[in-house]
């Protein structure tokens, strides 16, 4: 199996990171979690124009797809700048509605993936069936074009949502999609269709998580070499090194588990890429935090933008728990 990325891989990866870059992300990031839709749906155009929302699209219905490994290094970048908005959960509605087309419920996907794919729509959805323990909430719903909520074997586009709720990451708001609406699918094969979409989404979450966590190290290795104390950078004390050392140790391990993942599909290399990658942005979370000191904690600093994400990714989509288990599941 091969971990490496092409060379083509690699550059989408560096035109995303630039681009996100020059687009000011934090700003917008800020401007969601205030409530300021503007900054962050001129960021969505731009990952538009990228291709990033046509990758999990199959051809035929005006995407680019499905391309997992190519999805995985999008949300790479996606989390290493922040970036707000329902990412995962328009790609996991994607991946829904073209297994539904597989088998054979191909009026959905004609009408919904080429907005999805298009960038004229953005999508939420919720899959209380397909994982357990997972909440009625969905990402965003009050910022989503269409909101998908399947239960019980159908699927249904909701009227709209209930109250919005802020969560860890105040760039993620979560809301109760309104019951009723227009039935979209019924049967067995939606169950299937929404256990897809998790693993889409357990993919795009892990990926996600990656980059905040390289976010994280870069920016704490690089305040390290400026904080000083006892008339040094502390960086410069061995403590400091062994700890950021820790940080990148797992989230190198984790890296090719969500690449591994984005190339098999597997079950249980999904399970294990979820958790994997999201302890790996959560430990590097808790490091960053202490390495700061008591800036760290002041939401004013842009180093909140990654930290609240990192806590928030580790629970979206299912804890370390249920993840573990499906690791467990598939060696069994």
């Amino acid at each position: 199996m091969r971990f490496l990325l092409a060379d083509e891989q690699r550059e989408f990866a560096r035109s995303l990171d630039a681009m996100l870059t020059a687009a000011g992300t934090p700003a917008a990031t800020r401007a969601w979690g205030a409530g300021d839709r503007a900054p962050g749906h001129a960021l969505w155009s731009r990952l538009v124009d990228a291709g990033v929302f046509a990758l999990p699209v199959p051809q035929e219905y005006e995407g680019v797809g499905p391309l997992p490994v190519e999805t995985a290094v999008a949300f790479v970048e996606l989390g290493r700048h922040a970036v707000p908005g329902p990412a995962v959960e328009t790609v996991a509605a994607a991946a829904l509605l073209a297994h539904l087309a597989g088998q054979g419920e191909r009026e959905p996907a004609k009408r919904f993936l080429p907005a999805l794919a298009s960038g004229a729509a953005r999508a939420t959805l919720t899959l209380p069936d397909a994982l357990p323990g997972a909440g009625p909430y969905a990402l965003d719903a009050d910022a989503a074009d269409l909101v998908f909520a399947a239960s019980d074997d159908e699927l249904r586009l909701a009227p709209g949502h209930a109250r919005v709720h802020r969560s860890l990451d105040p760039a993620r708001r979560l809301a109760e999609p309104l019951p009723g609406g227009e039935p979209l699918a019924s049967g067995p094969a939606v169950a299937a269709a929404a256990r897809h979409a998790v693993d889409w989404a357990a993919l795009a979450t892990a990926a996600q998580a990656l980059g905040v966590g390289l976010a994280l190290l870069d920016r704490t290795v690089a305040y390290v070499k400026q904080r000083a104390q006892f008339g040094a950078p502390i960086g410069s004390f061995q403590a400091v090194k062994h700890r950021l050392a820790d940080v990148l140790v797992r989230l190198e391990f984790a890296r090719p588990l969500v690449f591994g993942a984005a190339t098999t599909m597997a079950a249980g290399d999904l399970a294990a890429a979820k958790v994997t990658a999201s302890e790996a942005a959560y430990e590097a979370a808790r490091a960053a935090l202490q390495l700061h000191g008591a800036i760290g904690y002041t939401a004013e600093f842009d180093l909140s933008l990654w930290l609240t994400k990192a806590r928030a990714l580790r629970g979206a989509w299912g804890g370390p728990g249920v993840w573990r288990e499906r690791v467990l599941s598939a060696r069994a």
